[in-house]
């Protein structure tokens, strides 16, 4: 799954997402999400999320639950 539809993702999930700073190469960071930041249904970059450790990027895949 791609990470942009809001009630594919749920805290406890593995996802990959892309930090702020890594937009320009589209380098990836794994991790647990915690709390989802966007309140939209849908958004074409993907939801924004909080993983466990802190960090805050968008979704770009799904890996796991």
């Amino acid at each position: 799954m791609n990470g942009q539809v809001r009630s594919d993702i749920r805290p406890g999930i593995q996802v990959d997402i892309v930090l702020k700073q890594d937009q320009a190469t589209g380098k990836l960071t794994h991790g647990t999400v915690k709390d989802i930041l966007t309140n939209s249904p849908r958004h074409p970059h993907g939801i924004k999320v909080r993983l466990s450790d802190g960090q805050v990027g968008r979704v770009k895949n799904i890996t796991g639950s």
